[in-house]
C-alpha cells in the first residue's frame, strides 16, 4: 500500500487578472498558506507557465520548478484540458470551441487540431523537464453528439469515430512516452472517453498504449449515475492521477442525468465544494491507498452554490482529513513467521 500525496489544488478555476490569481508567485504563496502542498497548472495561463519555452529550456523548468517549491509546494501535473479538446472536435462544435484556440487557427479546424496536437506534445515535453510523471487532459470529442442517438447511429461509426481518434491521439502518446510522462485522460461528459467502456473502445484502439491512462474524477460519475468505487476495482492499474471534486445527482419528477437545459444551480446533477455532495470520499481515499497507487489528491472546485473563497479554505482540511497513512504492517503479523509445515499439518489434522 502507499499513502496519497496531498493536498493539492487545481489552479484553472482560481486563477484571474487581479492579484493573488494573476501570478504564479501570488497563488503559490495562496495555496501554501490555505495549507496545500501541491499545485496542478493549467497551460492555457501564460501568467502561470510559458510552455513555448518550458518545452525548448532546461533553465526556465528548473528555475519554475525553484519557485514552486520555494514555497512548499510541489507541481503535482500540468494540464492541458482545453488543448486536449480541440485534438478532437466535431463540426457541431466548432463555434463554441474555438474560443479555445489562438486566433490564427480560429475559422480553420484542420489548422486548430494541428495547433493542439502540437502545443499537447510540447507540455509533453515541459512534464518531462519539470520530472513530472502524470499529465491531465482531455480527450476530445467526434462521436458525443451521438451519445443518445436518433436517428440510429449508422453501423460502423463507433469504431470509425474511435479510430480516428486513435489516430489522432498515437502521435502524442508516443511522444509522451519518450519523455516517460503518462497522459490522463479526465472520463467526462462531452468527452468520447466519459466512462468505462469508452476508455476501453479507445485504449482498444491505441492497441493498449501504456502511456493512456486515468485522471479519476468520481463527480463525473456522480453525475451519470454511475459506480465510482467498482470502476476503481476494474481501472485501478491506470489510474495515474486523481480530481478530488464532489457532486450530487438528486433526481426529480421533471429532470434527470440531462438536466432539461436548466443552468448549474438548477440541475438534478451538480457539482459541490468539498464535502457538500454525496461523494463517498473515504471509500474513495480507502481504494486508491489498498490498491498502492502513487497519486496526488488535487482539489478540483466547481461549486454551483459556494464560494470559491470558501471552497479553497475547506478544501485542503477535506483533503487532509481523507489521506489515510498506509498502513506498513498487518495487525495480526504476530501470528506470522517462517512457515513450518509439519506444524501446518498438525493444525489440519493430515
Amino acid at each position: 500500500m502507499k499513502t496519497i500525496k496531498g493536498p493539492a489544488v487545481f489552479l484553472a478555476q482560481f486563477a484571474s487578472n487581479e492579484a493573488p490569481f494573476n501570478s504564479l508567485e501570488g497563488m503559490c504563496k495562496w495555496a501554501s498558506d490555505l495549507g496545500y502542498k501541491g499545485i496542478q497548472i493549467p497551460t492555457w495561463e501564460s501568467h502561470l507557465i510559458d510552455i513555448e519555452r518550458a518545452a525548448e529550456s532546461q533553465t526556465y523548468c528548473d528555475e519554475l520548478k525553484g519557485k514552486v517549491n520555494g514555497f512548499g509546494l510541489e507541481i503535482t501535473e500540468l494540464s492541458t484540458h482545453l488543448q486536449g479538446q480541440l485534438v478532437a472536435v466535431n463540426p457541431a462544435y466548432d463555434t463554441m470551441f474555438d474560443g479555445f484556440a489562438p486566433e490564427q487557427v480560429r475559422g480553420n479546424p484542420k489548422a486548430r487540431t494541428e495547433w493542439a496536437i502540437d502545443f499537447v506534445k510540447k507540455s509533453g515535453t515541459a512534464s518531462g523537464r519539470l520530472g513530472l510523471k502524470s499529465h491531465a487532459s482531455f480527450s476530445g470529442a467526434l462521436l458525443w453528439h451521438t451519445i443518445y442517438p436518433w436517428p440510429q447511429r449508422p453501423n460502423g461509426l463507433v469504431e470509425l469515430g474511435f479510430a480516428e481518434l486513435a489516430k489522432r491521439w498515437l502521435p502524442i502518446l508516443n511522444h509522451f512516452d519518450e519523455h516517460g510522462v503518462d497522459v490522463c485522460y479526465e472520463l467526462h461528459p462531452g468527452e468520447d472517453l466519459h466512462d468505462g467502456v469508452s476508455y476501453e473502445r479507445f485504449l482498444e484502439a491505441t492497441g493498449h498504449h501504456k502511456r493512456a491512462n486515468i485522471l479519476y474524477d468520481p463527480s463525473h460519475f456522480v453525475l451519470q449515475q454511475l459506480d465510482y468505487l467498482t470502476f476503481i476495482d476494474y481501472y485501478h492499474e491506470r489510474i495515474k492521477a486523481f480530481h478530488v471534486k464532489d457532486a450530487e445527482f438528486n433526481a426529480t419528477g421533471k429532470q434527470g442525468v440531462y438536466g432539461g437545459y436548466s443552468a448549474w444551480a438548477d440541475r438534478a446533477g451538480r457539482f459541490r465544494s468539498l464535502g457538500d455532495g454525496q461523494v463517498d470520499f473515504s471509500g474513495i481515499f480507502s481504494k486508491l491507498t489498498k490498491y498502492g497507487l502513487d497519486l496526488w489528491a488535487v482539489m478540483e472546485w466547481e461549486c454551483c452554490i459556494k464560494s470559491s473563497e470558501q471552497g479553497a479554505r475547506e478544501g485542503a482540511s477535506f483533503i487532509q482529513k481523507h489521506i489515510i497513512e498506509a498502513a506498513e504492517r498487518s495487525f495480526d503479523d504476530f501470528a506470522g513467521g517462517e512457515t513450518d509445515v509439519a506444524q501446518l499439518k498438525t493444525i489440519l489434522g493430515i
